[in-house]
């Protein structure tokens, strides 16, 4: 997604190692059991990453999907990042009735900025776990 003159990317994934704000990292937060999250395989990092990589991105289940063309929305997507709750994921410590996921985080950031959601399409190849 663009914002004037500049790309981020946005991901959650895991954090290989200490240095995650050298990839964007700007939330953290532990996988499967808050105790395991002092172990850097039991962590994960939402990162905001100027013109960063997806290194997995053809493992994706179909390409991006445009949510908006706007750079004021595009920007306010973007710009709470760093406010998105980090829970333990694979956990509802939320009480939101499902775990929390990548899936979550995109909500998250799309439903806090306003995004109308009755829009969006779910990717062609998209499909939920289970």
């Amino acid at each position: 997604m663009g914002v004037p003159d500049v790309r981020f990317i946005f991901e959650t994934a895991p954090i290989p190692d200490r240095r995650g704000w050298d990839r964007g990292v700007v939330g953290e937060g532990a996988v499967g059991a808050r105790w395991a999250g002092r172990y850097g395989l039991f962590r994960y990092g939402d990162r905001r990453w100027l013109d960063g990589a997806i290194p997995d991105i053809s493992d994706a289940a179909s390409g991006p999907v445009r949510v908006t063309s706007d750079d004021a929305r595009s920007h306010a997507i973007f710009q709470p990042v760093p406010s998105v709750p980090t829970p333990v994921w694979g956990r509802d410590e939320l009480d939101a009735g499902e775990i929390w996921s990548s899936n979550s985080v995109i909500s998250w950031l799309l439903a806090s900025s306003g995004v109308d959601m009755d829009q969006l399409r779910v990717p062609s190849k998209g499909r939920a776990r289970g």
